[in-house]
């Protein structure tokens, strides 16, 4: 086996680099220097609720796409073929479901950490839940998402890894913590910008050097990479239609509908409009972004056919040959290799950026001040931008760790991508299942969660493989920066054997399925201890929080039926248009006899 082939940056890669950093941290100082200077928590950790559209999007985009979907993505198409492609069918109602039902809830109960929904609906005990549940999800996967593609450079080209990793950790901590929300919303515009140009350079300098697009295609006919469409339902089969169409919108809302990194940002919108708008501009976008990351792995089969830098011994890991791939075609043109490393890592500074400030967002709102009410806004503004920077500053101890997990940071990544679900099936019985009581909300998440470490540990430890650390060629889900990534490593170790039985049939479900198996297991649960215990009665649950589904699917049935399902929750008392109208007053939404032992509608943490 040859030794690995290190290519080294020039000047102009650096300089490019550099530039990246310095313009990231310049967005951050503008923000702080300016406009209200961040004086409020509104504006820290809301940018004031006056974005539009447009830098929402793109910043809902970077987040989505992170490094080690840029890695990841094109490395699954060289090994695998085109199927994963089909993922982009999952996209519209990934995003349409979110953008008409979890987004309108949110924003019209003005909330600043989506774990307040969790309060408003059931009680403080599910909020301090679903927020410690979330906080242990991010803090375990910021160190990895900082430190992953750290590496990958570092054994590629022989760029100093620590000071790759400290350059942007503390880059990113300081435009966090002192230009807020703002901040990080402006800076991932600009660092999306940057991850296309990066991505669209290496496409096409790669498929000149190969003799065009239409020869990249032809040789991808050749070795048999494009794939039909399979409509095998087999929930067990690893990639099919119905798993990546379908299967990919539990994903998707895990991200888009619930997590608080996304929900963020619909709520820094100046309006309700512009918060969907941007949910309508981002599926165009993520559809390119899938189709340049597919059509970067058909360059690379195109240039190396079934001799793979892996399989040379030039690189130790699938996601590696990416960047191997990168330097290879680029090595001629200087300052492009520092392009695609800015883009890269561009992808890592809007995700570790995004989870600093919902971290900070949701320690402020659900840990902080419920138990200080009458905290002053300087102060706690103060506090909000110390928890950013505090949060920055475990990052970077949490990307030490990753760096002495060894293979056992795949197991740490799988911890990620198991939490969404069950977070996804807690609002999901929330909103949707009037009857849902505060016990069976808890102890749903429970069961939830247990299912999600069962099933991943499960497949991870029957069916171990030697991989490295950050190959998720074996199973990339660009669906997810801040959600799937995760579970795209823990799969990474699954290899179907044939005809699997008992449980390691079970383990073998597709990670596609994960969300959505994970979230029905905490409505199921959750659905049947509120009946053992005591559903809540309609006229108890705030109108707000529920979304009445059956009422809209139902719509021809006629009006006294349709009254029925509403399962006695009184949509009048929120006006003509019922809790979906615009209400002037916490009376509204209130019932006019009682109100049910554990809703907290008469507290100060519902604001319209």
């Amino acid at each position: 086996m040859p030794p690995k082939a290190l290519m080294r940056f020039s000047m102009a890669d650096y300089i490019i680099f550099a530039l990246l950093l310095i313009f990231s941290s310049v967005i951050g100082l503008f923000y702080a220097l300016s406009g209200g200077r961040q004086r409020t928590t509104q504006e820290f950790l809301l940018a004031g609720r006056s974005m539009t559209f447009v830098p929402v999007a793109l910043s809902l985009l970077a987040t989505f796409q992170s490094a080690v979907a840029i890695l990841g993505v094109p490395a699954e198409i060289y090994t695998n073929g085109t199927q994963y492609w089909f993922l982009g069918c999952s996209y519209f109602l990934g995003l349409l479901i979110p953008a008409h039902v979890f987004l309108p809830v949110f924003y019209r109960l003005g909330l600043t950490s989506t774990y307040e929904y969790l309060e408003l609906r059931f009680n403080k005990a599910t909020r301090l839940c679903g927020m410690l549940t979330f906080i242990f999800q991010m803090v375990i996967y910021m160190g990895v998402v900082l430190y992953a593609p750290a590496l990958a450079l570092n054994a590629v080209t022989g760029f100093n890894l620590w000071g790759a990793v400290l350059a942007m950790g503390l880059v990113c901590t300081l435009y966090t913590a002192v230009g807020g929300l703002k901040a990080v919303i402006w800076t991932d515009v600009f660092q999306t910008l940057v991850m296309f140009s990066g991505q669209l350079a290496v496409i096409i300098i790669g498929a000149k050097q190969a003799g065009g697009i239409g020869e990249v295609w032809q040789s991808a006919v050749r070795g048999g990479k494009i794939s039909g469409i399979d409509l095998n339902p087999d929930p067990f089969e690893r990639h099919t239609f119905w798993t990546l169409g379908f299967g990919g919108v539990f994903m998707m809302l895990a991200l888009y509908g619930v997590n608080q990194a996304q929900v963020q940002r619909y709520l820094s919108s100046r309006s309700e409009m512009q918060a969907k708008l941007s949910c309508y501009a981002v599926f165009p976008c993520q559809q390119i972004v899938l189709a340049m990351g597919c059509l970067m792995g058909l360059v690379m089969y195109a240039r190396y056919g079934e001799n793979s830098p892996l399989q040379q011994g030039y690189v130790s890991a699938s996601d590696q040959m990416v960047l191997y791939f990168v330097m290879d075609v680029l090595q001629d043109y200087p300052g492009l290799p520092g392009l695609f490393i800015a883009c890269l890592f561009s992808g890592a500074l809007s995700t570790i950026s995004s989870a600093f400030s919902s971290l900070a967002a949701v320690t402020m709102a659900d840990l902080i001040k419920p138990h200080y009410p009458d905290m002053s806004e300087r102060r706690a503004t103060l506090i909000s931008k110390c928890l950013a920077f505090g949060y920055g500053i475990l990052c970077l101890g949490m990307s030490y760790i990753a760096s002495l997990m060894g293979s056992v940071l795949q197991a740490a990544l799988s911890i990620f991508g198991m939490i969404g679900g069950p977070l996804l099936g807690t609002f999901c019985l929330g909103m949707f299942f009037p009857m849902a009581n505060s016990m069976g909300a808890i102890l749903g998440l429970v069961a939830g969660l247990i299912m999600a470490f069962w099933i991943g540990i499960g497949s991870f430890i029957s069916k171990p493989m030697q991989l490295s650390f950050v190959n998720t060629t074996s199973v990339p889900n660009v669906t997810i920066s801040v959600t799937s990534t995760a579970v795209t490593m823990a799969n990474a170790t699954l290899a179907v054997s044939a005809g699997p039985i008992g449980l390691k049939k079970f383990y073998s479900l597709s990670y596609l399925w994960y969300s959505g198996f994970n979230a029905a297991i905490v409505v199921i649960v959750g659905l049947l201890v509120s009946f053992l215990t005591g559903p809540m009665k309609g006229e108890d649950v705030n109108p707000s929080t529920v979304f009445p589904v059956l009422h809209y699917l139902l719509f021809f049935l006629p009006k006294r039926y349709r009254e029925k399902l509403t399962c006695g929750v009184r949509y009048q008392q929120a006006g003509p248009r019922m809790c979906w109208g615009q209400p002037t007053s916490v009376a509204m939404f209130l019932p006019p006899t009682k109100h049910a032992h554990n809703s907290p509608t008469l507290t100060v943490t519902f604001r319209m």
